[in-house]
């Protein structure tokens, strides 16, 4: 509990013991409007303060306003408990409301505390301890276990293994080796390590993700600015409302005082503060937006999270969303030898050549290379490589290279990167290289389908035989291949036009390449991997893991949101018009009034606080 809400529990407690003597003991009635006076003054002058400054500001319909007029007019009535009692229940409710709106931005924090609050760096062979922000580019860092790593750099020293659970929602560590990558805001759990920074703070990983959980609020929903309007219009009319009620009737009805219509008056402005949606609300998308965190995904507004609920087509690039993005050696076939021979052969032939596919065939073998037993070595400009290895002259390339050598060749073979290989101007079989399918890319459509996404497509500018092909793997509904990135557009364009009024398109890409796509989507998806700047920056929602299969998760969480804020509006504005009718009939009075008010927002917000702890399964 802060220092404020301390005090208001303060002054609430001391102003409900003034008042038990006025309640409990018998009393002469100037005696009882002392203490409640006193005891409404120790509790209700913040509020009448408020009321009196935002009048001067200009803002005169305001909760504030409402509590005042209210509570001095039971007051002027000779209603002095009800009066007292509404400011009390007032400020329970607002302390409770404070305290919820604390404890959901807690609750953010703690599931985004990858802050670090220092760094150990070397300098002059000696370690200091610094704010990350004084770190230069180019100066060693020192990580031991059990701390953060406070900014993005390469590994010059040691090994470890990191927990990146603040940053992807994993809980299984990642292993980090000398010469690699390593990024700011994962906890370090092994090893020592030794850095070498490559970005300032303020253009880490880490400094990226918090600007952008914080800042997420500034997005609204249109569920959101929908409540903004509402109350600016809301509060003029209802006070309006309760003026006609405290003077017109009684023109009419004379068996009825004056006195009574102003008590129904007071009463209906009580029940009228619109709170409990102006602050359960934002709290719910607020609430969104912690749980996709801690779920590994970023999102940029809760604007994107109410669209992303009414997700109509998911469309995805190939390369690098659904697939590793990296070439791999996935088939074998010999001809004439054993497997393990022709990769060797292969992997020997490649050996000095720096081209990806070289260089898969290399990770495939995984064995040293005795390159003294390469004699000769060649590379043929769109053929592939001649080298002379042992005693044998080996080819690899594709069906060009080996129609040139003048080597009869299969022409029945796999969709996919073949390389053919002759030995000695002999065919000895080929290699399959294929961009790998992601482990969770086929779980990723499958799960849209369930969670009622009526489309999903794949574009790509790869081939039209393995475009084709890795969509009928994953079971997708459309594919469009051989498409450059101006013809991705094109291709959202017209896939815009067709989906319904209230769909939306969701456009899942690497977040480098897919820019202008990324743009046009209603809602753009990166993938953006462990620090990967140009997707945290390209992208409306970010999904830190590089798992396709977290977009359906996503979309759960989105339409859990949204479904919340919709029981708030219907159950807040529900319970006041009901009690609205009541009390301008006289059924209802201060006490139902409270309820209405104070009790309606306590019950919302506890609905809002829901959204922190909810699971992608729900």
């Amino acid at each position: 509990m802060t220092e404020k809400q301390k005090k208001q529990l303060c002054k609430i407690l001391v102003a409900a013991i003034i008042c038990i003597p006025a309640i409990i003991i018998s009393m002469p009635e100037w005696a009882k409007l002392i203490l409640y006076l006193i005891g409404y003054l120790v509790v209700g002058l913040e509020i009448l303060k408020k009321a009196v400054k935002n009048i001067k500001n200009g803002q005169v319909f305001d909760e504030n306003f409402l509590m005042s007029i209210a509570t001095i007019g039971a007051f002027l009535l000779g209603e002095y408990l009800e009066g007292i009692a509404v400011m009390l229940f007032y400020q329970i409710g607002e302390l409770f409301q404070s305290y919820a709106v604390n404890q959901s931005r807690k609750s953010i924090s703690d599931l985004m505390d990858i802050r670090p609050d220092s760094a150990v760096v070397l300098r002059d062979s000696q370690e200091e301890v610094v704010d990350p922000e004084e770190v230069m580019v180019g100066e060693i860092i020192v990580v031991r276990p059990g701390e953060k790593v406070p900014l993005d750099g390469i590994v010059i020293e040691g090994s470890s293994t990191l927990d990146t659970a603040a940053l992807t929602g994993e809980s299984v560590p990642r292993t980090v080796v000398s010469g690699e990558t390593i990024i700011s805001g994962c906890i370090n759990l092994t090893g020592i390590l030794k850095i070498r920074v490559e970005k300032e703070f303020e253009e880490s990983t880490v400094a990226k993700i918090l600007d952008l959980v914080e800042n997420a609020s500034s997005q609204k929903a249109k569920v959101e600015n929908f409540i903004t309007r509402f109350a600016r219009y809301y509060t003029p009319v209802v006070v309006m409302a309760a003026a006609v009620l405290a003077v017109i009737p009684p023109l009419f009805l004379p068996n009825y005082p004056f006195a009574d219509w102003i008590y129904r008056a007071l009463t209906f402005l009580v029940i009228s503060c619109p709170c409990a949606l102006v602050i359960s609300i934002p709290l719910s998308f607020f609430g969104g937006i912690g749980a996709a965190s801690k779920y590994g995904v970023l999102v940029k507004g809760s604007n994107y999270l109410e669209l992303l609920s009414n997700a109509e087509f998911a469309v995805f690039d190939k390369t690098g969303t659904l697939t590793e993005g990296s070439f791999r050696v996935s088939e074998i076939v010999p001809e004439g030898m054993k497997q393990e021979d022709l990769l060797g052969i292969a992997a020997y032939a490649e050996a000095y050549s720096n081209h990806p596919i070289s260089q898969s065939i290399l990770e495939a073998y995984g064995r040293p290379i005795d390159k003294e037993q390469i004699h000769e070595m060649n590379e043929i400009v769109g053929r592939g490589v001649w080298a002379n290895v042992g005693e044998i002259e080996v080819y690899a390339g594709n069906a060009k290279l080996m129609q040139d050598i003048g080597v009869v060749y299969p022409k029945e073979v796999p969709v996919g990167t073949i390389v053919h290989i002759a030995v000695d101007h002999v065919y000895a079989g080929y290699l399959l290289i294929a961009d790998i399918i992601k482990s969770d890319a086929k779980k990723a459509i499958e799960d849209l389908k369930k969670v009622g996404v009526k489309k999903t497509v794949m574009l790509t500018g790869d081939t039209d035989a393995i475009g084709r092909k890795v969509a009928e793997k994953l079971n997708m509904d459309e594919v469009y291949t051989q498409l450059l990135p101006a013809d991705k557009v094109a291709r959202i364009e017209s896939l815009l036009e067709r989906k319904s009024q209230n769909g939306y398109l969701v456009f899942v890409g690497d977040g480098i390449n897919d820019a202008p796509v990324l743009a046009r989507a209603d809602v753009g998806v990166a993938m953006g991997g462990l620090g990967c700047d140009a997707a945290i920056e390209a992208a409306d929602v970010v999904i830190m893991t590089d798992e396709p299969s977290k977009l359906a998760g996503m979309i759960k969480i989105a339409r859990k949101t949204v479904k919340i804020c919709r029981q708030n509006i219907v159950f807040a504005l529900g319970v006041k018009a009901v009690i609205l009718v009541l009390g301008a009939f006289g059924i209802a009075d201060m006490w139902a009034a409270v309820f209405g008010d104070v009790g309606v927002a306590v019950l919302a917000i506890l609905n809002s606080m829901r959204t922190l702890y909810m699971k992608n399964k729900e």
